[in-house]
């Protein structure tokens, strides 16, 4: 919508504040709020804020920056409170000169997709996001306990978990996400609503909108919502897995072709082999985390090994089923980010591996059809099959040494991303944990 309507709809709404949104480079939403008669203001002119404050934005001696409202991502936040009506607009962070902010992780992913749009192509994704609920009273801790003991697609209409996830999607449907399923997932207490997809900046919006939602209403039941990827040891992590595809200058998509393997067209291939050649620094962004690679490990489902293939979900890349008459929905489906990630770097750095195929008309390996999980060393080395980091510390690595990742940050992003990734990496390798402690203290 423009500024007028979109002034028109606040009056309508009867809203009485606005929160303009946007993140920092961890993916933590920020919020700046002004009362809803300053928002005609804050369209013309933007909002200043001190962006020394936020995390991978300015120095103190270049704080001055200003948010721009994105009319396209007006909501009334259907939580708040009725005589205190709230809505949000995400927020594109700009310098004092005017031009976006080249830290802004929003714009970070505009840049990538401008970059597709010059080669022809919109990149469109679909990210499915896990969490769990947990206890308030025991959410915080250290030895969370699940909300509920169902297992993998478990119903009951009286069920309470049941309950809070019919309040996740009323309230998801009310911020004008297009909700497709909604189910348990494998764990106790571990739940999973996927959302329409969209173009990759809208599907990123969604997916910081996604995770607030769900904290707001699991917040409103007494319970405390987690994306962390792995939260309880010997259960199910939480992944992000990411249905992708690119649509070509007609609207066509341009993954699919009749002749080819899986009905996959030569460009979907080559988008395969991009990211399986950049998938160990691809790692860095989508699982960016101590805890990502608590997650990907061997034996819950979570992709390990460098490979792909149709219906195996022990491949890091899998390519659902094709059904007749849906060329639409042909797609590529990523399995190894998680939800820590921050969506907009996450979707910017696949977008551009992928491209980096295309680009250079790579070639994918083989598809792996057996579980990989069973293989042996010698049978994945006489496959040519590599792993993903086994540490944050050892994707940090291949990032530093990935131009292709690298570049689709951009230096800004990158260096403040590296940076306070190596702090955390560095702070988690000096602890000294419980495990550690029961397991030597009194042996050694």
């Amino acid at each position: 919508m423009d500024a007028k309507t979109l002034l028109e709809r606040v009056e309508a709404d009867g809203v009485y504040l606005v929160s303009l949104q946007f993140t920092d480079i961890m993916g933590t939403i920020k919020s700046v709020t002004i009362p809803a008669g300053r928002l005609e203001e804050a369209v013309e002119r933007g909002v200043w804020f001190d962006g020394s404050s936020i995390q991978g934005f300015a120095r103190i001696c270049e704080a001055d920056m200003f948010l721009v409202p994105d009319p396209s991502t007006y909501r009334v936040l259907p939580w708040s409170v009725p005589d205190r009506l709230r809505a949000r607009l995400l927020c594109d962070v700009h310098g004092p000169d005017g031009e976006p902010f080249e830290g802004d992780p929003r714009s970070v992913l505009k840049r990538a997709a401008q970059r597709a749009a010059q080669m022809g192509y919109i990149f469109n994704c679909g990210p499915e996001l896990e969490f769990f609920l947990f206890n308030s009273d025991q959410g915080a801790g250290t030895r969370p306990v699940p909300h509920d003991v169902g297992g993998y697609f478990d119903f009951s209409p009286r069920d309470e978990a049941q309950i809070v996830r019919s309040d996740i999607v009323k309230a998801l449907t009310a911020m004008g996400m297009d909700v497709e399923t909604s189910h348990h997932e494998v764990a106790a207490g571990q739940h999973e609503i996927d959302f329409q997809y969209a173009d990759a900046v809208t599907a990123a919006d969604n997916a910081v909108s996604f995770k607030y939602t769900v904290k707001a209403v699991a917040a409103a039941h007494g319970l405390y919502a987690s994306f962390m990827p792995k939260p309880v040891f010997g259960v199910n992590g939480s992944g992000m897995h990411v249905h992708q595809s690119l649509l070509d200058p007609g609207g066509e998509n341009a993954f699919y072709d009749t002749h080819g393997q899986f009905k996959l067209s030569d460009i979907a291939l080559q988008f395969i082999a991009g990211q399986i050649e950049h998938a160990r620094a691809l790692a860095a962004v989508v699982a960016p985390t101590v805890n990502s690679y608590k997650r990907l490990v061997p034996g819950y489902e979570a992709p390990v090994y460098i490979c792909w293939a149709q219906i195996n979900r022990s491949a890091m890349i899998r390519i659902p089923r094709y059904s007749p008459g849906r060329e639409d929905s042909t797609r590529v489906e990523l399995r190894c980010p998680d939800p820590s990630c921050n969506p907009y770097l996450a979707f910017a750095a696949m977008l551009e591996a992928g491209l980096d195929g295309i680009r250079n008309q790579l070639a994918p390996p083989s598809p792996v059809s057996d579980d990989v999980y069973e293989y042996s060393a010698e049978e994945l080395e006489s496959h040519g099959i590599d792993t993903l980091p086994g540490t944050l510390g050892d994707a940090l690595e291949a990032l530093e040494q990935d131009d292709t990742i690298r570049n689709a940050l951009g230096d800004r992003a990158y260096q403040v991303f590296c940076r306070a990734k190596l702090a955390e990496w560095d702070e988690y390798r000096i602890q000294v944990t419980d495990w550690e402690r029961e397991r030597y203290l009194h042996m050694l």
